[in-house]
């Protein structure tokens, strides 16, 4: 059953602040395979004028993946998360995340399109931090496929 697009516009409650670790940036890094030292060496971040180790660009991933888990599990909503894969992901931001931000997400659907039978959603995730100013925005693309005349 396809998605219903009044939806669309529906925010969700903040997450409770999520406190950005240095080790949390250094592993993410790694993980990535980004060895640029401003994500792990304080004294190279300040030489670019940042206060501490700033984050990879998609860091904020693990947190408004998170926050969007709000929309997912809407049961209003509807979704079925089993036939869901991510299909885009951009980021848009004032400044970089930072070692020590306290970082909050408020989600909101942006769009609903069915296309083939297929359920297309879009959440945006405010990215704030602890004073409310804005540092990131997320905007996710889940797709959740059509089942077929078998309901599979």
């Amino acid at each position: 059953m396809a998605l219903d697009p009044s939806f669309i516009g529906r925010s969700y409650p903040p997450t409770e602040p999520y406190e950005v670790g240095r080790e949390k940036i250094r592993e993410f890094a790694v993980a990535i395979g980004d060895a640029n030292p401003a994500y792990t060496d304080a004294e190279a971040a300040k030489a670019l004028g940042h206060p501490d180790v700033i984050a990879p660009p998609t860091f904020p991933f693990a947190i408004t993946y998170r926050a969007a888990g709000q929309v997912v599990e809407d049961p209003e909503l509807g979704l079925d998360y089993s036939r869901v894969v991510h299909r885009d992901q951009q980021f848009r931001y004032t400044r970089p995340v930072v070692a020590g931000d306290r970082l909050a997400v408020e989600v909101t659907i942006d769009a609903i399109k069915t296309l083939a039978g297929n359920d297309v959603l879009t959440v945006r995730g405010e990215v704030t931090d602890a004073t409310g100013e804005h540092v990131v925005t997320s905007v996710m693309t889940l797709v959740a496929r059509a089942a077929d005349e078998t309901g599979e």
